[in-house]
């Protein structure tokens, strides 16, 4: 069996896949095993089929980690893009820990949930009612500088390819530029300097499915996070590109690759 998928959609037309629902998981374990890849596995099913079927996921560990936790992601990218990552400050919901958050950030600031996407859990915190009310929402304490923006830019990339570059300008509220929030797509030239950001964060992590929103302060790319499912309602040709470009590399990484001819071993003549 050559592919499993466990997302209909994102793998529609796929050749030779078989899709399951996530609670077929127990009962298909041999199948899975032996499939060149597992697609879009819900992450609970993560630990499992890395190191319980030892499968192959589209997409990679590292997109599923980083991705599933703000947390994680925004220490991976001080490490990688310590100059192009906002001011972070996490701690646990504790008074101690609010009051030193508090006391360090200059309003307004931004408040997350880690584990929220798609413009929820996203807090502009400009008065200490807000404060108050983001501290009720979370277990642990998420804040980040505020950018002077209006808009952002979403770099969409599978493998090491960029599919789609383009702005999102705020919602007629405010705030959010998200286009689950009322965001609006703009696909006026993007700096270079944010494609390149994304792609030099994907290849360090290792991230190959993702929707990066960057930031541009003047001429500096800043990174606010990446989601591993994101919206297509942006990409040109939408649902089917973005299908498209996933097969494309999957068939690729799936060809062996050509090794050089073994040179021919001189026997020693013997004394």
């Amino acid at each position: 069996m050559a592919w499993i998928s466990f997302d209909v959609f994102r793998t529609l037309g796929f050749p030779d896949t078989v899709t399951l629902k996530a609670e077929q998981l127990f009962r298909h374990k041999q199948d899975i095993s032996a499939a060149e890849w597992v697609l879009f596995p819900p992450y609970w099913q993560l630990n499992s089929l890395l190191y319980g079927l030892n499968a192959k996921t589209f997409p990679s560990e590292a997109s599923y980690r980083l991705g599933h936790n703000k947390v994680e992601m925004t220490r991976a990218f001080e490490v990688v893009a310590p100059a192009n990552t906002p001011l972070t400050l996490i701690a646990a919901n504790t008074d101690d820990e609010a009051e030193r958050l508090w006391s360090t950030m200059t309003l307004p600031f931004v408040a997350k949930q880690p584990k929220a996407s798609m413009g929820e859990g996203v807090w502009l915190i400009e008065s200490a009612a807000d404060w108050r009310t983001y501290r009720e929402k979370t277990d642990t304490l998420y804040v980040q500088e505020y950018l002077p923006i209006d808009r952002d830019i979403r770099v969409v990339i599978v493998g090491d390819t960029v599919l789609a570059a383009y702005w999102r300008k705020q919602a007629p509220r405010g705030f959010y530029n998200n286009v689950a929030k009322g965001g609006e797509v703009d696909y006026s030239p993007v700096p270079a300097q944010a494609v390149e950001l994304a792609l030099h964060l994907a290849r360090s992590l290792n991230i190959n499915h993702a929707g990066f929103d960057i930031a541009m302060v003047g001429n500096h790319p800043y990174v606010l996070e990446f989601n591993r499912l994101f919206g297509n309602q942006g990409i040109p040709g939408g649902d089917a590109r973005l299908r498209e470009a996933i097969l494309d590399l999957l068939q690729r990484e799936s060809r062996p690759q050509p090794t050089a001819p073994a040179k021919p071993r001189r026997l020693r003549r013997a004394a």
